[in-house]
């Protein structure tokens, strides 16, 4: 093989490895629009975390507010719900998965794992503060709540899922219980989702 063979050789490998840098290159500018179509839009990234007041909601009611277009319930429970919720055994329920996005996947659905400790609340105790996204997770639903149900949780009319006083599933034919939602006690009154 003499000196000129070798020297095309390499011209032609340059060739083929610029031809398929090119097509790659080509390939992604094509993609890109479609891949970067999927991210959410500037109004969704604007409300991925909102602020809320929770100075008016008394004892024993409820306010339903819209996160990432969803209703989410916060609750502000009487004691009699929080024993009710303390009294059922994980055992009995359906669902043992607490389902709350500030825990640990797998943590158990005790009502301590399942509502928000206030500013000054000591970890491990129960609270009042009840946040959960307000979806059946049957089928998408929105539950009624106000002590709705076999329960005195929430109740979803569309398919006859019933949910405790901690929100989670009971009886009826919804998987899992109500998710609870990054969310954190800025200060005594202002709840930050996400």
């Amino acid at each position: 093989m003499s000196h000129a063979e070798d020297h095309e050789g390499t011209r032609r490998d340059f060739l083929y490895y610029a031809t398929a840098g090119a097509g790659a290159v080509t390939a992604g500018a094509a993609i890109w629009p479609l891949v970067n179509q999927m991210n959410p839009s500037a109004d969704v990234q604007a409300l991925s975390s909102i602020r809320v007041d929770v100075s008016g909601v008394e004892v024993g009611t409820q306010i339903t507010v819209k996160w990432l277009g969803k209703p989410v319930f916060i609750r502000r429970r009487t004691q009699d719900e929080i024993d009710a919720a303390n009294a059922v055994e994980i055992s009995e329920l359906p669902d043992p998965d607490a389902r709350n996005n500030n825990l640990n996947p797998g943590a158990e659905a005790t009502d301590i794992n399942r509502g928000l400790l206030p500013p000054g609340a000591e970890a491990g105790t129960d609270s009042e503060w009840l946040v959960m996204m307000g979806v059946c997770t049957h089928l998408g639903c929105v539950p009624l709540g106000d002590g709705a149900g076999e329960f005195g949780g929430w109740f979803c009319p569309c398919h006859g899922s019933h949910y405790d006083t901690a929100g989670r599933i009971r009886k009826g034919p919804a998987p899992e219980n109500l998710h609870v939602p990054v969310s954190v006690f800025e200060d005594a009154n202002t709840i930050k989702l996400g």
